[in-house]
């Protein structure tokens, strides 16, 4: 009987520090989430570095599931939008579009102004011709003003 109670034994200690790996486990987990959201916020809100990708980024984890409801009380931005911020030049639109009128037609500069839509560049072109800085000569646009 002796090696019974001993096997018993056994079994009821590994069973505690398997319970004790579990509470520890999930411990972690939750620290790894609160970790992981703080360096969002982080990354959200420091200006002019960039964020370092760490090896937790590259695995997929439970914990993320748990972190993502902590999300700010923005409006979400739309799909549109995402797409454009990540693909934004350095002059905006009006000042491309100024830039493009060298005698070249509306579509021209419509066809130069990649990821812009064809209306966002009329708007454009019809703001800078009620301001006078564009004028049309024979189906073509040009800038009266110097771009400087």
């Amino acid at each position: 009987m002796s090696t019974l109670d001993s096997i018993t034994k056994e079994k009821q200690r590994i069973s505690e520090v398997l319970a004790h790996v579990d509470a520890q486990r999930e411990k972690l987990t939750s620290q790894f989430g609160e970790l992981e959201a703080a360096e969002r916020v982080l990354t959200r809100y420091s200006k002019g570095t960039e964020p370092r990708k760490t090896a937790s980024a590259d695995t997929p984890t439970t914990s993320t599931k748990a972190a993502a409801p902590t999300r700010s009380r923005q409006r979400p931005r739309t799909r549109a939008a995402k797409s454009v911020a990540g693909k934004r030049s350095s002059l905006s639109l009006s000042d491309q579009v100024l830039a493009l009128a060298t005698g070249k037609t509306q579509q021209e500069i419509t066809a130069a102004c990649k990821g812009a839509r064809p209306n966002h560049v009329g708007m454009a072109l019809a703001r800078h011709r009620r301001a006078g800085r564009i004028e049309e000569r024979d189906g073509k646009l040009y800038a009266t003003q110097s771009t400087d």
